[in-house]
């Protein structure tokens, strides 16, 4: 249960500093427009994922088990969060991030965090591929510009009914302006991984935007000026009918961000040739989203993307994600006016290059290499996300994987 940080602050020296340094000021220039997209693309005001991203990533960072690990919003919690917003208005998706952090610290006391290899590689698979989906059905209103969908379904099909219905409102103005962010976001991580390309992207567009005054529309235009600061803490009205009903939603979230984070601890440490807590990462996060939901944020987790990215940079200690963390609040504080010069095109092409990294196509031959059982335990899991709900495709795609588990289990026994 110990942080990886005490850990690894035994014989720091003044060269690895440098190197977290520059690493945590890279992933907080890809973290700024990607915080904010994500925000806006849950249905919250773009200044929550800022502030998840400071209070969320700092905690995971401080208290973490991975020495890589960076936190923050993510776009797996799109789903999860513009439904419980939809159904339970954001105070209640600020009380059931709080509870979901409640349940993380119970579950990293209980070492509850070595269960993550009991969840079927076939579930986590099907879940990502349909968050993946869903993201991309969300950003194309923006991305085509248009101006009559009113507000946007949360469910799948009753969604692409309005965008179907709007489509004569597209402007192709904005449509040339989402597609050349998507080039150059994708060009610039081609030729410069190592590089904030996010940023330069965004900042380029909106440039453009606003000095030939473009009729495109911008978060300021949209809502208005980010706060230049952290908002003070407080407590969500807490009922017990109200923590009931918002339960189910605060289970999802805890399962997601643990997945997700032990996740992306394991992807660092093949990465880094190192070995995560699983039980310390669980807690961090359950402390991340109790402050996150204190601070008025969304829920956090650890991000697999910006985890890479800071690897690539050169972070080796989580010192990087304090860093990272400390600088998106100077950002915050300093340039919050500027952000409201970001186009909506721009950040819809941003979370669409976002959710074609999540379905990751590359991989799919391997899927469909594996026993027929996991790929119907994929494919249904991907149908019940998209189609359904998160929270039925992970309880049923659990329960079955396990189920197949223990009748494999029980057929080498016999033999």
């Amino acid at each position: 249960m110990k942080p990886k940080l005490l850990t690894t602050l035994r014989g720091y020296t003044a060269g690895q500093f440098t190197a977290d340094m520059f690493a945590g000021v890279t992933v907080a220039l890809v973290a700024v427009p990607l915080s904010i997209a994500i925000a806006i693309a849950s249905g919250a005001d773009p200044a929550t994922g800022l502030v998840t991203a400071v209070v969320g990533g700092l905690l995971i960072s401080l208290l973490g088990g991975s020495r890589v690990q960076i936190g923050g919003p993510t776009g797996a919690f799109i789903v999860v969060v513009y439904g419980v917003i939809a159904q339970h208005g954001f105070d209640g998706l600020v009380l059931a991030t709080l509870m979901a952090g409640v349940i993380l610290v119970v579950a990293g006391l209980l070492r509850a965090g070595n269960l993550i290899a009991l969840v079927p590689e076939a579930v986590v698979n099907g879940f990502t591929i349909g968050i993946g989906v869903i993201i991309a059905s969300s950003q194309l209103k923006d991305f085509f510009g248009m101006t009559s969908v009113g507000v946007m379904p949360a469910e799948f099909l009753p969604k692409l009914a309005a965008l179907r219905a709007a489509r004569v409102t597209f402007s192709p103005m904005a449509l040339g302006i989402g597609l050349a962010a998507l080039v150059l976001i994708v060009v610039l991580r081609r030729l410069l991984p190592r590089w904030p390309g996010l940023i330069v992207v965004m900042a380029l567009i909106s440039a453009v935007v606003a000095l030939w005054q473009l009729p495109i529309d911008t978060i300021g235009s949209r809502f208005g000026q980010l706060p230049a600061g952290l908002p003070m803490p407080t407590l969500p009205d807490i009922t017990g009918a109200r923590l009931l009903e918002l339960l189910p939603s605060a289970l999802v979230i805890a399962f997601l961000a643990a997945i997700e984070s032990l996740l992306s601890a394991m992807v660092a440490d093949r990465m880094i040739g190192g070995h995560h807590r699983p039980n310390a990462e669980v807690s961090a996060l359950g402390w991340a989203n109790i402050a996150s939901a204190l601070f008025g944020g969304l829920p956090a987790t650890g991000a697999i993307a910006r985890t890479a990215t800071n690897v690539g940079a050169g972070g080796t200690t989580p010192v990087a994600g304090i860093v990272h963390a400390l600088t998106i609040l100077l950002v915050l504080v300093l340039a919050a006016p500027l952000a409201g010069y970001l186009v909506m095109p721009a950040l819809a092409a941003l979370l669409l290059a976002t959710a074609w990294n999540m379905v990751e196509p590359h991989k799919w031959a391997s899927y469909w290499a594996v026993p027929m059982a996991d790929r119907v335990l994929l494919l249904l899991t991907l149908v019940l996300t998209v189609l359904a709900d998160l929270s039925v495709a992970i309880a049923v795609g659990v329960g079955l994987g396990l189920a197949l588990r223990l009748r494999d289990s029980r057929k080498a026994t016999e033999s």
